[in-house]
């Protein structure tokens, strides 16, 4: 079974972005993947200094052992500023290459405004960086306020296709590239 970690980039509460990551997570479930989502508003994780031990932050190891332990990700992110949110990146550099080599790693991200793909491509580096494989599909969702139901179903239809898509690829290039069934 793939064993899929999602992880967004998000601390508000009502976050479109963990809603995206939620959404996600339910299609590749559908599919028949384990995923795990982890939550960065409930872990305690220091800002990343450059060293290898946290031994006063439990979550550190926390973190690293669950995506260590994952065949592939979903990395989640608002848009701030053209770029990734400071927590995921937070989050991402503190692992290393031990965690994040040989990832499948699907990127969504979530913009107030027009959709581009100013975060995904920062990921997309970042994730190249550590030796991870990004899947061609991504999502970008432009104008988030308007995107979701207030039970937080998706809209528009297209969207909701894009979401099928991006979770069969990253299933599929999952079992390719990690060899799992």
């Amino acid at each position: 079974m793939v064993k899929i970690v999602g992880i967004a980039g998000s601390l508000r509460s009502n976050s479109y972005t963990q809603l995206a990551l939620q959404i996600a997570a339910q299609r590749l479930e559908a599919l028949g993947a384990e995923v795990e989502i982890i939550d960065l508003r409930q872990w305690q994780l220091p800002f990343c200094n450059g060293g290898k031990e946290y031994t006063e932050y439990p979550d550190v190891e926390r973190l690293r052992e669950t995506v260590r332990n994952a065949d592939g990700l979903v990395l989640a992110t608002p848009e701030y500023h053209g770029g990734v949110s400071g927590v995921l990146k937070n989050a991402l550099d503190l692992m290393s290459f031990d965690q994040l080599s040989d990832k499948v790693t699907g990127l969504i991200s979530v913009l107030g405004g027009q959709s581009n793909s100013n975060a995904l491509n920062e990921l997309r580096l970042i994730v190249r960086w550590v030796h991870g494989w990004v899947i061609p599909e991504q999502i970008a969702i432009g104008q988030a306020y308007g995107a979701f139901s207030p039970e937080g179903k998706l809209l528009d239809e297209k969207l909701s296709q894009r979401f099928d898509q991006f979770a069969q690829s990253l299933i599929d290039n999952t079992r390719k590239l990690r060899g799992v069934n």
